[in-house]
């Protein structure tokens, strides 16, 4: 092998070695700031022995992707009322380095039956994906996350307020815009000697910006009592004697398109009567008169009580219980 063919082979050798440094699928997967070095040899027998000999080395360092995802965590629409609503949403660093991202909350979307006020934007502190006042840290302006590592998420609330002028089943998105700190711009451009150690900063191919979307769905929601007595007298009758049953019933209807939770419904025991022990009844299903056991309770000295817990409207619910007229 003369000396042509060795050169020959170790720019062959240098050549692909660089194909391999450069081809994106391996960078991706690769810290920003790596340095990826790669030195060729060659073997020979001049006539005195095989020798080895080295090309030199070729060292490339790994330029940083600046990527990022968003994406909202809520399942759907989150049912709201006028006042405060959370919206939950997950920021991840989808490039090969550490960078910070702006989060800017857009309000203004096409369709919108009406504009929510963007109160505070806050970073799920705990962990716990919940909002929690006075724990999760509310971010400041300008509205900037820590620098995430690379494939690092984070859970984000936005807080938002509803206005008082909205009506039941109206909808509303809100935008969360997340833009990388270093720049943004279409795949390919690059932020001279802003990667880590001092590398270049390449935009990837979600041009180092993206974008998710929350919905409000209004859900007004009320409750109404309707009661009504009916009476059976010891001859058969309604009149209303000593003697005399009176059963009261009281219809729980709950309305519009949200829910209500902890709904309880309570009566006394009216002066001039007794509670007919074992009368207490949600929607025709005998309750005990015990605290604990079930939905009711119920006594001659605290009256009745039924825990119809969390209720989505539409509903219609029916208590009903007995007293004998002393």
């Amino acid at each position: 092998m003369n000396t042509h063919t060795i050169i020959r082979h170790l720019a062959i050798g240098s050549a692909v070695a660089l194909c391999a440094i450069a081809s994106p699928a391996f960078a991706d997967g690769v810290d920003a700031g790596t340095l990826i070095e790669n030195t060729a040899t060659a073997t020979f027998d001049a006539g005195d022995g095989p020798q080895t000999i080295e090309s030199n080395t070729v060292v490339v360092r790994v330029d940083e992707l600046l990527d990022v995802t968003v994406t909202s965590l809520d399942a759907g629409a989150i049912g709201a009322t006028p006042g405060e609503a959370v919206l939950t949403f997950e920021v991840t660093n989808t490039g090969n380095g550490p960078e910070a991202f702006t989060l800017t909350p857009n309000t203004a979307v096409a369709g919108n039956d009406f504009e929510v006020l963007v109160e505070s934007i806050a970073v799920d502190t705990n962990g716990n994906g919940v909002y929690d006042p006075g724990v999760d840290e509310i971010l400041t302006a300008p509205q900037a996350l820590e620098p995430l590592a690379a494939d690092e998420a984070v859970t984000v609330f936005v807080i938002v307020t509803v206005p008082d002028s909205v009506t039941d089943g109206q909808q509303t998105n809100v935008e969360l815009i997340a833009e990388a700190a270093t720049g943004t711009g279409a795949p390919g451009d690059t932020f001279a000697g802003q990667g880590v150690d001092g590398g270049d900063a390449i935009v990837g191919t979600t041009g180092a910006s993206a974008t998710a979307t929350g919905a409000i769905q209004v859900g007004l929601t009320s409750v109404d009592l309707t009661k009504s007595a009916s009476i059976v007298d010891p001859f058969g009758g309604e009149s209303a004697v000593p003697g005399s049953i009176v059963t009261f019933t009281i219809v729980a209807e709950v309305s519009g398109s949200g829910s209500v939770s902890d709904l309880v419904v309570a009566d006394i025991i009216p002066d001039g009567t007794t509670y007919v022990t074992g009368s207490l009844a949600l929607d025709g299903n005998p309750l005990t008169d015990a605290a604990g056991d079930d939905a009711g309770e119920a006594s001659d000295a605290d009256g009745i009580a039924v825990d119809l817990g969390s209720v989505s409207a539409p509903a219609t619910q029916s208590i009903s219980f007995n007293v004998t007229i002393d």
